[in-house]
């Protein structure tokens, strides 16, 4: 069975393959093929045309934080009173500049915006914050300290798109 998903031709195959790479990208492209149930060029040719197309963006490592000194995860909820282009183009460009803002997600409710910040400890974060309202106008700033992280993954669930 197929389908089409924002004007791309998916399949169980094409499924089977982004769910194993996205598990494990090390492996073999042979390995991959006989995971998925077919032979290694289709197999290679839909992993390139998975990328060409975007459903593959990158293949990168997952790097541990806490054992590169980066055991603080913070999330900071933004308020602003400024919702023009102006301001927002200020505002990516401000957040695209601090390596430690790991994610940025405009919001509908209470907060306009809610950052992932990974940092040392809480001096790095009190500077990064220095820096952050250095840079750009906000109208309000919460931070919330992650105390545990309980569920971690970069799988996508794949069991609901079909």
């Amino acid at each position: 069975m197929a389908f089409r998903r924002n004007k791309l031709l998916i399949d169980r195959f094409d499924l089977k393959i982004i769910e194993q790479l996205q598990r494990n990208d090390n492996l073999s492209i042979a390995q991959l093929a006989e995971g998925v149930g077919l032979s290694v060029t289709p197999c290679w040719r839909r992993i390139q045309r998975l990328e060409k197309e975007g459903v593959i963006e990158k293949r990168i490592a997952v790097l541990n934080p806490e054992k590169l000194n980066l055991g603080l995860t913070v999330f900071v909820m933004i308020k602003t009173d400024k919702h023009n282009q102006t301001w927002l183009d200020a505002f990516k460009e401000a957040v695209q500049s601090f390596p430690e803002v790991m994610e940025v997600n405009r919001l509908a409710g209470e907060y306009d915006y809610l950052l992932k910040v990974i940092t040392r400890d809480n001096q790095s974060f009190d500077a990064f914050y220095k820096r952050l309202i250095a840079k750009i106008e906000l109208s309000n700033v919460t931070s919330c300290f992650s105390m545990e992280q309980v569920k971690k993954t970069t799988e996508l669930p794949l069991g609901d798109v079909i």
